[in-house]
C-alpha cells in the first residue's frame, strides 16, 4: 500500500455496477446518471469519501446544513437516505451499499476498484484504500456558510415548485397516459398563541393551495380550500382524509409568528401507507416569507419525484423577497382573503377595507385588486348592495387587476360574473371564465361558477361537466354540491336534486342555498314536504323574509291563497326591518301568489334595475307558468338569453 495521503481516483467503481466520476461529481449506475437531489447527493458523496468509517447522523447534519441548523434534521436524513437506497436498489436488510447501525450513524460498505487513468495500472482494477477526510472544507459546507446570500440570490419563490410539479413522473414511454396526482393542503395550525393571527396561518394554507394549483392542473390536482378547511381543529386520520378527498399526498404545516420572524413547520405525507416523506421547519424574516413558501414548494417536488419526459426541469418564475411595504400589502391582502370567505356582509366589508390598505400599500398589487372585485362582485349577487352602486367598483378593480397583471385568473372570473349578472353578456362572461380555466385550470370557483353560467342558458351537459370539475377539486364543498343539485333541479331532475340537497341539509341545516329543495318538492306535489323544510329552515334563518317567501310560494301553489297572501304581507313587512333588498324574496313570493300579469309587470320593474334574480328564468321551473306569455320571452330576449 502506498504511503502518503490518499487521493480519490478520478473514477471509481463499486461492484457491482456503482461508479462515482470525482470530476462531474456524479454518480453512475447501470452507466446511467443517478437522479438525486442536492442533499442525498452530497450525503452520498459524504458516506463514499469517508467509506467504511462510521458516520454518525451529527457528522451527517453538519456537514450538510452547518452548527445549529434549525431544521427537523432527523427526518431529513432519514428521507436523503431511502432516496439515495432506492436509486441503488440497495436493500436495507441486507445492504451492499449502505449499512445503517441502529443509533449511531451509517457505513458505506461496497468495495472500491479504481478505474484510473494514471501509468500505475491503468488496465487492472486495484481495491483502494480509504482515503483520509479531507483537510479542506467541503463544497457544501461552503454553501451553507453563505446559504443566505444565495437564497437572496436566487429568491426561490413559491412558484419555484412549478418546475416540478408541472412536470410528471418519469414514465416508460412518452405514449402512456399518465395518471393525475392529487395533493390536499390541510390548515397551517395558527401556533402564535393569538386567535388574531388566524387570518395569516389560513392565508398561508391558501397561498400553498394557490400556487401549487396554477403547475400543470392535466397532472396535478390540488384539493381547493373550502374543503381543506372542513379539516380545520377536526383532529382525523390521513388515512380518512384520503379517502374523502380522493388525494394520494397530505401536505400538513404550523405557523408561528413574532416580533418579525415566521417559523413555519411543514411535513409531507403520503396516503396510502401514512408514510411521512419529509418533515422541515424554517425560521426567517417575515419579508422573506416568499422564499421560505418556495422552499417548502421544492421539497413537495423532490419527494414526488416529478420531472420532464426529457429529464430536464423547466425554468420556473422567480421572485424574490418583498420589501417592508409589499410585505405589509401581503399580509393586508391575506386578512382580506380571510375575511373574504365568510361570505357574510360584514365579511364582505372587512374585506373591502382590508384589500383597500394593501392597495394603498401596494398601489401596483394585482391580486389586492383582484380581491377587491370579487368582494364587490358578490355583495352585488348576494344582493348587499345595490347593483347600480357595486357592479361599476367591481369592475373597475378588475380592470386594474388585469392591466398590472393580465393572467391572473381570479381577475378574469370576477370579469365573468360581472359579464354574467350584470351585464348579461353572456358572451364575454364565458369568454372570461375559459380564459380564467385556462390560466388556472385548478381553480374550482371558475369551474363552479362557470357551470352555473352554463345550466341558466339550458347548456345542461357542459355545465355538468364543469361542474364535476368543480366538485372534484373542492369535494366537500356543500355550495359546489348545492349548486350542482341547483343544475339537476334546472335540468327537471328532480328526485336527483332532491336527494343532493337533502345530503347538504344534512351536512350543515342552517345551509340556505340548500332550501332550493323546496322548489322541487313543489315541482312533484310534494308540499307537505315543502313545509316541512320551511319549518325546519325557520330553526336556524329565524324570521328571515326568505323563509316567509319560500312559503307564500309553497301555500300559493297548493291553493292555500289566505296563507300564501299573509306569508307575502310578511315578506314585505320583514324586508323593510332587515334592510335589504326585497328582490329576490318578493320574485319568489309572487311565483305563489301574484296573477301572471302581476309577476310579470314587477318582473319588468326588476329589468330595469338590472336585478341578477333575472339570469336563470330560462330554466328555472318557478317560471314555467309564464312561458306561453309574449312578454316572458321579450324579458328573456332582454337578459340575453334569448334570440
Amino acid at each position: 500500500m502506498a504511503s502518503g495521503p490518499v487521493r480519490v481516483q478520478e473514477t471509481v467503481k463499486f461492484e457491482p455496477t456503482f461508479e462515482f466520476d470525482s470530476r462531474s461529481r456524479t454518480f453512475h449506475r447501470d452507466g446511467r446518471v443517478l437522479k438525486l437531489e442536492r442533499i442525498p447527493t452530497e450525503i452520498l458523496l459524504y458516506l463514499v469519501e469517508q467509506r467504511g468509517e462510521l458516520v454518525s447522523r451529527e457528522q451527517i447534519a453538519e456537514r450538510i446544513w452547518g452548527k445549529g441548523a434549525f431544521l427537523d434534521t432527523d427526518n431529513s436524513i432519514n428521507g436523503a437516505i431511502r432516496k439515495i437506497r432506492r436509486a441503488l436498489k440497495d436493500d436495507p436488510e441486507q445492504p451492499r451499499y449502505i449499512q445503517t447501525v441502529t443509533g449511531k450513524g451509517y457505513r458505506f460498505i461496497a468495495t472500491a476498484i479504481a478505474r484510473s487513468e494514471q501509468s500505475i495500472g491503468a488496465h487492472t482494477p486495484q481495491a483502494l484504500p480509504y482515503p483520509q477526510p479531507q483537510t479542506t472544507g467541503p463544497l457544501i459546507g461552503r454553501w451553507m456558510r453563505h446559504r443566505w446570500a444565495i437564497l437572496a440570490a436566487i429568491s426561490v419563490s413559491l412558484l419555484l415548485m412549478i418546475g416540478a410539479w408541472a412536470l410528471w413522473r418519469r414514465s416508460a414511454s412518452r405514449t402512456q397516459p399518465v395518471s393525475r396526482v392529487m395533493l390536499a393542503v390541510l390548515p397551517f395550525e395558527n401556533l402564535t398563541g393569538d386567535a388574531g393571527q388566524e387570518y395569516f396561518s389560513d392565508g398561508l394554507t391558501e397561498e400553498m393551495i394557490t400556487q401549487l394549483g396554477r403547475l400543470d392542473p392535466q397532472r396535478l390536482g390540488v384539493i381547493a380550500r373550502t374543503s381543506v378547511m372542513t379539516y380545520k381543529r377536526r383532529p382525523e386520520q390521513v388515512g380518512v382524509i384520503g379517502r374523502e378527498l380522493g388525494v394520494e399526498y397530505v401536505l400538513e404545516g404550523s405557523v408561528r409568528r413574532d416580533s418579525g420572524r415566521v417559523r413555519i413547520a411543514a411535513q409531507l405525507i403520503r396516503v396510502k401507507d401514512q408514510t411521512h416523506l419529509w418533515a422541515r421547519e424554517y425560521d426567517r424574516e417575515a419579508g422573506a416569507l416568499l422564499v421560505l413558501q418556495g422552499e417548502i414548494a421544492q421539497e413537495i417536488a423532490d419527494e414526488t419525484e416529478l420531472s420532464l419526459n426529457d429529464g430536464h426541469q423547466r425554468p420556473s418564475p422567480r421572485h424574490g423577497s418583498l420589501t417592508p411595504q409589499q410585505y405589509e400589502a401581503y399580509d393586508l391582502y391575506l386578512k382580506g382573503r380571510y375575511f373574504w370567505n365568510k361570505r357574510s356582509q360584514e365579511g364582505f366589508q372587512q374585506a373591502v377595507r382590508a384589500f383597500q390598505q394593501a392597495i394603498a400599500k401596494d398601489p401596483n398589487y394585482a391580486r389586492a385588486y383582484a380581491g377587491l372585485a370579487d368582494s364587490y362582485a358578490l355583495m352585488g349577487t348576494y344582493n348587499l348592495a345595490p347593483a347600480s352602486e357595486i357592479m361599476p367598483k367591481a369592475r373597475a378593480a378588475a380592470l386594474r387587476a388585469l392591466a398590472i397583471n393580465e393572467n391572473l385568473a381570479e381577475a378574469h372570473v370576477s370579469l365573468a360574473l360581472i359579464a354574467e349578472s350584470y351585464d348579461w353578456d353572456w358572451q364575454t362572461a364565458e369568454k372570461e371564465f375559459r380564459r380564467a380555466i385556462e390560466l388556472d385550470p385548478n381553480y374550482a370557483t371558475a369551474h363552479h361558477w362557470y357551470a352555473e353560467c352554463l345550466s341558466f342558458q339550458g347548456r345542461f351537459d357542459e355545465a355538468f361537466a364543469e361542474s364535476n370539475r368543480a366538485r372534484q377539486l373542492d369535494p366537500l364543498s356543500l355550495i359546489i354540491a348545492v349548486d350542482d343539485g341547483a343544475i339537476l333541479y334546472f335540468s327537471r331532475q328532480y328526485d336527483r336534486a332532491i336527494e343532493r340537497f337533502r345530503a347538504a341539509l344534512d351536512m350543515e341545516p342552517g345551509f340556505g342555498r340548500a332550501h332550493i329543495v323546496i322548489g322541487a318538492y313543489v315541482q312533484k306535489g310534494q308540499f307537505k314536504d315543502a313545509l316541512a323544510d320551511i319549518e325546519a329552515w325557520r330553526q336556524t334563518a329565524g324570521d328571515a323574509p326568505w323563509v316567509w317567501a319560500a312559503e307564500a310560494y309553497v301555500y300559493g301553489r297548493s291553493g292555500d291563497s289566505a296563507k300564501a297572501r299573509h306569508a307575502l304581507q310578511k315578506v314585505q313587512q320583514v324586508s323593510r326591518s332587515w334592510q335589504i333588498d326585497p328582490t329576490p324574496s318578493l320574485d319568489i313570493a309572487y311565483g305563489g301568489t301574484a296573477t301572471n300579469d302581476e309577476w310579470l309587470t314587477w318582473l319588468e320593474k326588476a329589468c330595469e334595475e338590472r336585478s341578477n334574480v333575472l339570469i336563470d328564468m330560462k330554466v328555472d321551473p318557478m317560471y314555467d307558468r309564464l312561458r306561453s306569455d309574449p312578454r316572458f320571452h321579450q324579458l328573456l330576449r332582454r337578459v340575453g338569453l334569448e334570440q
